[in-house]
């Protein structure tokens, strides 16, 4: 039996960003700045959205966008601080720029000055698909400790920004802010870091701040 391949030059990849580029411009003409969180399940990405969206809806329109395998909990729990659309994959580790498009308009504000799109609850899969973000955020909780950098390379190299979360229970954790630092640093200099707990309201004004800033020299 005779074989053959077929090579069709075409780099999925590439045309993935480019598509993604392609929305981070039509977000950016709009006057939406878009930040995507990632993290591991439980360290905290929807109790800081909802805190963010409390602060920032007081003088900015908000939209959210959570990404979960199943259920609406989440959207139902952001509801009540911003319009929320729940993206349920059925199994899917990741979200993908298609799901975000088909959700988006369900948000009835299509151009909010912010969106948000949480992410599912994973260190590997998310960290190799683009959404057209403008600020890609890694939380990472005290609860998970702070070698995580180095054992999950590639979701601290592509994100510019590291919330370090859950920082009431510092106390009671073996976690070191710096040592999680340091070891972020290694994979990506670059990394700007948040310190903060959500739960107590404390850093949550600054990283708002810091929101205000980047979405100004970004779209405005």
């Amino acid at each position: 039996m005779s074989s053959q391949t077929i090579n069709v030059r075409e780099d999925l990849r590439a045309e993935r960003r480019q598509l993604a580029d392609a929305f981070r411009q039509r977000m950016k003409d709009a006057g939406t700045f878009v930040v995507r969180l990632l993290s591991s399940p439980g360290a905290g990405k929807t109790t800081l959205l909802q805190k963010t969206a409390e602060i920032l809806t007081r003088s900015y329109s908000v939209g959210i966008l959570v990404g979960d395998v199943e259920t609406e909990r989440d959207a139902e729990r952001l509801a009540p601080y911003a319009p929320s659309v729940q993206i349920t994959t059925g199994g899917a580790c990741h979200l993908e720029l298609p799901l975000i498009e088909r959700a988006l308009p369900k948000l009835g504000n299509a151009t909010p000055d912010f969106l948000f799109i949480e992410d599912i609850g994973n260190l590997i899969c998310p960290a190799s698909h683009e959404l057209g973000e403008h600020l890609r955020v890694i939380v990472l909780s005290t609860t998970e400790g702070d070698d995580k950098p180095g054992k999950y390379p590639k979701a601290f190299r592509t994100s510019q920004i590291v919330v370090l979360s859950k920082t009431d229970l510092l106390p009671h954790v073996p976690f070191s802010l710096d040592k999680a630092q340091e070891d972020a640093r290694l994979v990506q200099p670059g990394l700007e870091f948040f310190s903060l707990s959500a739960l107590r309201d404390e850093g949550v004004d600054a990283w708002c701040e810091f929101l205000k800033q980047r979405r100004a020299s970004a779209v405005e």
